[in-house]
C-alpha cells in the first residue's frame, strides 16, 4: 500500500509545536506520515518541542511578504513538495498558507488537497487600511487555489462565506485547548509559595495577561488603566507573561509611572496553568485575535475576564455573563469593570463559573472531533 502523507506548513516551528500536536496525533491514528515546514525558532521558546512529526524541514520563512527570504522559502518548499507527493497540506499562519498555495497550484492537479487554517485574517474590522490593500486581495485570489478554508472566529467565517472562492469553507473552535495541564489543582503550600517567589502579598489582587510584548496586544493601555486603578487600590499585582521586542519599552513606562511594585514583568513562563491559579481576574487589551488561547485557558482556570472588543476576544466573552468587552481604548469604562470585580467577590466567582461552562466546545477533544469530520471528506 502506498504511503499515505500530510505536509503541516507555518512560518515558525514553535506555533506547529504550540498548536498542533493533537492534529498530528490525529492523523497518525489515520494512518498518515506527518511532515512539517517551517521555520526552526524552537531556541528561543524555552522548552517547545515538535516531538510526534515523523520529518521536519525548516524552511526560511518570514513573517513579513516584503521578506526575499520568501522567495528562498518557496524554492525550499517546492523542493519538498516535488520530492515527497504529499496527498495533504495543510497550511497555516498568514505567508505559510501564501506560500504553501502558490507551490501547490502545480500539485493540485494530480488530486493533492490543500487545506487552509486561517487563524485571524490580517485584515479586519479597525485594521489599517494598509492591511485591507496588501493583504484582502492577496487572500482572495489564493482562495480559488485552497479545498478547504478553515475559520476559527465569526468574523473571519463571515468574510470567507461572502467574498472568497475556496471549494469548501468551515468554522472550527480554534485549534483546541488543552486541559491536561489545568486539570491539576496546586495546592495552599504550592499557591503560596509561587506568590512569595512573585512578591505578592495575602491581600494582593492579581490581575494577569498573558502575551506576547507587541504592539497588537495593547500593553500601553493596560499600564494606563492600572495607573489609575492603583490611585484606589494600592494592593493590585499585575502579571505581564511573554516576552518580545517591546520589553525594554515597557520597563521605561513602569518606571515611569512609578508601577514597579505593581507591575511584574515576568517574561516567557511554563507555568501559566499555576500564575491563573493564584489571580483573580483576567485581563486582555489586544487590538485584534483569531481566538485567543489565553483567554480560552483563563476561562477553564474559572477567571473572570475583561477583555476588549476585537475580532477573537469578542467570540469567547460575552457581555455580563463570563466577564466583560469594553470597546478598544476606553481606559475609563476598562477600570470600572476590573473595580467592579474587585469589589464583588461572589461576581468574580460567578463569571468564573460561567466561562468554565462556556469553554467546553473549545476543548481540544472537541476540536478535533471537527478537524477529523473535515479530514474525513479529502481521505
Amino acid at each position: 500500500m502506498e504511503e499515505k502523507k500530510v505536509l503541516l506548513v507555518a512560518t515558525v516551528q514553535s506555533h506547529i509545536a504550540q498548536f498542533h500536536k493533537p492534529l498530528i496525533d490525529m492523523l497518525h491514528e489515520k494512518g498518515y506520515k506527518v511532515h512539517i515546514a517551517a521555520k526552526d525558532n524552537l531556541k528561543e521558546k524555552n522548552g517547545l518541542k515538535i516531538e510526534n512529526a515523523d520529518k521536519i524541514f525548516n524552511v526560511c520563512f518570514s513573517r513579513s511578504p516584503f521578506r526575499v527570504n520568501n522567495i528562498k522559502a518557496y524554492k525550499q518548499l517546492r523542493e519538498i513538495v516535488k520530492k515527497n507527493q504529499y496527498d495533504i497540506i495543510h497550511c497555516n499562519t498568514p505567508m505559510g498558507g501564501v506560500i504553501s498555495r502558490l507551490v501547490s497550484k502545480k500539485y493540485r492537479k494530480n488530486g493533492m488537497k490543500v487545506i487552509y487554517t486561517v487563524h485571524g485574517f490580517h485584515f479586519y474590522k479597525g485594521a489599517p487600511a494598509i492591511n485591507w490593500l496588501v493583504y484582502y486581495p492577496i487572500e482572495k485570489v489564493l482562495s480559488k487555489y485552497t479545498d478547504c478554508l478553515i475559520t476559527m472566529n465569526k468574523e473571519d467565517y463571515l468574510i470567507a462565506q461572502n467574498k472568497f472562492k475556496s471549494e469548501k469553507i468551515e468554522f472550527t473552535h480554534g485549534v483546541g485547548v488543552r486541559t491536561e495541564k489545568f486539570s491539576k489543582m496546586i495546592n495552599n503550600t504550592e499557591k503560596k509559595e509561587l506568590r512569595q517567589s512573585l512578591n505578592l502579598k495575602e491581600d494582593n489582587i492579581v490581575i494577569t495577561y498573558v502575551a506576547e510584548l507587541m504592539p497588537r496586544k495593547n500593553h500601553y493601555m493596560l499600564l494606563n488603566c492600572i495607573e489609575k486603578l492603583i490611585q484606589e487600590n494600592r494592593n493590585i499585582k499585575l502579571l505581564l507573561v511573554g516576552n518580545g521586542k517591546l520589553e525594554e519599552n515597557l520597563k521605561k513606562i513602569i518606571n515611569e509611572k512609578k508601577l514597579e511594585n505593581n507591575v511584574e514583568l515576568l517574561g516567557y513562563r511554563l507555568d501559566v496553568p499555576q500564575l491563573m491559579q493564584i489571580s483573580d481576574i483576567y485581563v486582555s487589551t489586544s487590538k485584534q485575535e483569531g481566538l485567543p488561547v489565553n483567554i480560552m485557558e483563563a476561562m477553564i482556570t474559572g477567571l473572570p475576564i475583561v477583555a476588549t472588543n476585537c475580532r477573537g476576544n469578542n467570540d469567547l466573552v460575552e457581555n455580563n455573563v463570563n466577564g466583560y468587552v469594553v470597546d478598544i481604548g476606553n481606559e475609563k469604562i476598562f477600570n470600572e469593570k476590573i473595580q467592579q470585580l474587585i469589589d464583588n467577590k461572589e461576581l468574580r466567582e460567578k463569571f468564573g463559573k460561567e466561562g468554565q461552562k462556556k469553554i467546553e466546545k473549545y476543548k481540544v477533544e472537541n476540536v478535533i472531533k471537527e478537524l477529523e469530520q473535515i479530514y474525513n471528506m479529502y481521505i
